[in-house]
């Protein structure tokens, strides 16, 4: 829908696997003192001293988690790196370095992989990471992109699903449903292409949702908030399957239950318009869209006055000593049970 069809072309046969790999990822430097060996052997090194490494990977497929007919590839490339750099810091841990493999079909271009690189480039230099490895492979059909990324964090500062306390509050970065509504808007536009080729999308008065879906950022700026407050969650989580999801998540691991309150939930102005647009309510937004990559975390009471000036997090609620009992309250008073929906990307 976006494509800049007289793009010169460059089919990626005439680049062999290694000379691929390496004019993709030659204007890469490492920066951080724990990547010691990058791209160009066998296996990259790092060293993380007294620090204990965080892991973690993430697989994206076309047609599954992403549609190129209105994502961009530069802002899938920088997607693709936040997805994982986001799961680190959930663990409240330092990303440090990422390592990208790729798999493309032969309507892929050598400029469309440059584009996308161009993204992943982005993300390394915005949170400070390596990119120390990876791969190329083609395709039978369509784009694959898989990443791991690695961190560090202090034994004592790791913060993990399992920890939360009954009376802890249950704070939330940013503010919800954003991604979902912006997903809603671009998979309409999209029908209407279909209808009409001739059309130009329209997107006017949707940018911040939009952006919300297509380029999401990490909450690296809540870890280093924590570290300036002196604050360690108690349980953190980050937000890629919608609050409900992830809430639910936190009261297994926790053995707790958790209730929140609608009146607290942070939706942003531009969401609730397009909810009603689309005649969604917008808690249901709020509750069960996903990819809004938000922190998701508990702390002790104590904490409170350390982060009740943030206009950056939200008390939404608080853990009860009632396994698995997760509830809403609504704006009438009514006791409502969350309910697990998880993140389609797609329907079938």
């Amino acid at each position: 829908m976006f494509e800049n069809k007289d793009t010169p072309k460059t089919p990626l046969s005439d680049y062999g696997e290694f000379a691929l790999i390496e004019h993709l990822t030659n204007s890469f430097k490492l920066k951080n003192e724990s990547s010691i060996i990058g791209i160009g052997d066998d296996s990259a090194v790092i060293s993380y001293k007294s620090k204990l490494s965080l892991i973690t990977s993430d697989i994206l497929v076309e047609g599954v988690h992403f549609d190129l007919s209105y994502m961009p590839l530069k802002h899938l490339g920088y997607k693709s790196v936040i997805v994982n750099l986001s799961d680190i810091y959930a663990m409240n841990g330092d990303a440090k370095q990422i390592i990208v493999s790729i798999a493309a079909s032969n309507r892929f271009t050598l400029e469309s992989l440059e584009e996308l690189y161009s993204g992943i480039e982005l993300a390394c230099k915005n949170f400070k990471v390596d990119l120390v490895g990876g791969d190329t492979s083609s395709s039978a059909k369509g784009l694959i992109i898989s990443i791991t990324a690695f961190g560090e964090s202090k034994k004592n500062n790791i913060t993990t699903r399992s920890g939360s306390k009954s009376n802890d509050l249950l704070v939330v970065s940013g503010d919800l449903g954003g991604a979902y509504m912006g997903l809603q808007v671009l998979e309409r536009e999209k029908a209407v292409f279909k209808t009409n080729p001739k059309s130009q999308p329209d997107l006017s008065g949707y940018s911040y949702s939009i952006g919300r879906q297509l380029k999401p950022e990490a909450r690296k700026d809540i870890i280093k908030l924590f570290k300036e407050k002196n604050i360690l969650p108690t349980s953190m989580i980050d937000i890629s399957d919608g609050l409900s999801s992830e809430i639910i998540h936190l009261a297994k691991a926790s053995k707790k239950g958790f209730i929140i309150y609608e009146e607290k939930l942070p939706i942003d102005p531009e969401v609730i318009k397009i909810s009603e647009e689309f005649k969604i309510n917008p808690l249901t937004s709020a509750l069960n869209g996903g990819e809004d990559y938000e922190l998701l975390f508990t702390i002790k009471q104590k904490d409170y006055n350390k982060i009740k000036d943030s206009k950056q997090l939200t008390v939404i609620g608080h853990v009860i000593d009632d396994p698995m009992n997760c509830n809403l309250i609504n704006l009438k008073g009514e006791q409502i049970k969350l309910v697990a929906q998880g993140w389609k990307n797609f329907e079938e």
